[in-house]
């Protein structure tokens, strides 16, 4: 519950080159402020409007924002910002946008998984997080969009993950690891569903689990949808968080299940 009256401050549309998504948002009090929709002078005539209404002033529904033409901003775009008064006493919580999350199978609770976790806590990623050892996870889960479990074997989870998740694949050994790419890739064969399979290991190691997929019935073209090694080219670095920076923004980058609505007609 809010302690004070708030402004909360979303983009409602965005057309062309903007610094921040539709759904972005940020709530304004007296003398505080919590996130942002974008820096720069869009946010500081925002920030103007919702501190003049806290003061007994008026307050537009919705106000449009050439970034070029009136604010100087290189972006050149046009964002549109919604305002809403939030009274003393009121969940902000429950007047928050929800982004759509992206399902993430993270199988394996050791350093470098993890680091994934403490990290995806801040992304847009709805993560369920599997370990066939108990005791395992470090940190106690959000309350939104996120699932912890203990499944031994864990390939047996694999048939109930989200239709479109994307699929980490690290666990303690790599008997497991094997499994459970076998596993993906079967549910890959009967339903197509999965956005990505990655493999933590190097190219020795995935080379030796194609010998073994192929021995087990697996064509070149469903081998091919593993990605080992993962993470972004270029990252140099063996640190768990290092790894998980480069896996998260491999990730961030697929392509998004569903059209964007990044770029809403004006």
């Amino acid at each position: 519950m809010t302690a004070e009256p708030l402004i909360l401050i979303t983009v409602s549309r965005s057309r062309g080159s903007v610094p921040r998504e539709v759904g972005a948002w940020m709530a304004v009090g007296r003398d505080g402020i919590q996130g942002t929709v974008g820096g720069g002078h869009l946010e500081f005539d925002a920030i103007a409007r919702a501190r003049a209404a806290l003061q007994g002033g008026a307050l537009d529904d919705e106000v449009r924002y050439p970034l070029g033409a009136s604010l100087g901003q290189c972006c050149g775009g046009v964002v549109w910002l919604r305002f809403e008064r939030v009274a003393a006493g009121e969940s902000l919580a429950a007047r928050l946008p929800r982004p759509p999350l992206r399902p993430l199978a993270l199988f394996g609770a050791g350093h470098v998984g993890a680091a994934i976790a403490r990290i995806a806590r801040e992304l847009p990623l709805a993560l369920h997080w599997i370990d066939s050892r108990e005791n395992q996870f470090p940190v106690e889960p959000p309350a939104q969009g996120w699932r912890q479990e203990v499944c031994d074997p864990a390939a047996d989870a694999v048939a109930d993950l989200a239709a479109g998740s994307a699929v980490l694949i690290m666990s303690h050994n790599h008997a497991e690891d094997f499994d459970l790419v076998a596993a993906c890739l079967k549910r890959q064969r009967e339903r197509g569903d999965l956005a990505f399979i990655g493999m933590i290991g190097s190219r020795t190691k995935w080379a030796s689990f194609r010998q073994r997929l192929q021995a087990r019935g697996f064509t070149e073209a469903e081998r091919a949808q593993v990605v080992c090694p993962i993470g972004v080219p270029g990252v140099a670095g063996k640190q768990p968080a290092v790894i998980a920076v480069a896996v998260l923004a491999q990730i961030l980058a697929l392509p998004p299940a569903s059209g964007s609505a990044d770029d809403s007609p004006g």
